[in-house]
């Protein structure tokens, strides 16, 4: 069973904003489905290529996302291996991407809570870049809206996100990893 995980803020209010590009990734990705809420997150189960596969977006709010995380990692028994955090990356370039596991937090406050809960941070991550304004403070830039250039950039690299988690789900983060950097 794989987790695969979209961080973010529940609202309408922080729909398109920078912190919340993992919820986005999702909903690209998986389109209209019918989420559940279940577990302190928005959930949906499905099976993909034989693999039982669950999507989540904590509805804990970005700070407290181990919380969500850490009750489905160990109600449904998820080894560590098997989950993908996809979340916003402050130091990276609009849409570039990276592929991590095993490192620290960065400052990210949705890792920090998720390495904390599960007591672990060898878990896969898909780090997308929003850049950093730096004339603006960091918590009103990442909860600001993408504007419309930036939203297209973002939007551009969705298919390259999509086939991250298809191949991470199909074969693992090894194998995620050799795709993200051909």
């Amino acid at each position: 069973m794989k987790l695969i995980v979209g961080l973010g803020n529940p609202g309408r209010e922080y729909k398109n904003t920078r912190h919340n590009v993992g919820f986005m990734v999702l909903d690209s990705y998986l389109g209209k489905v019918d989420w559940k809420n279940k577990m302190e997150a928005s959930f949906f189960q499905t099976e993909i290529n034989g693999e039982q596969v669950i999507f989540l977006k904590p509805l804990t709010y970005m700070n407290l996302s181990g919380l969500a995380v850490s009750k489905v990692v160990n109600f449904y028994k998820i080894n560590i291996e098997d989950i993908l955090i996809i979340h916003d990356d402050l130091d990276q370039e609009l849409g570039n991407f990276k592929l991590k596991k095993n490192s620290s937090s960065g400052g990210h406050n949705g890792i920090k809570s998720i390495i904390a809960e599960l007591n672990n941070e060898d878990f896969a991550r898909l780090k997308i870049g929003i850049s950093h304004n730096r004339l603006i403070p960091t918590d009103k830039y990442v909860l600001g809206k993408f504007s419309k250039e930036e939203l297209a950039e973002i939007t551009k690299n969705m298919e390259i996100y999509h086939n991250i988690i298809d191949i991470f789900i199909k074969n693992g983060f090894e194998s995620a990893l050799n795709i993200s950097h051909s």
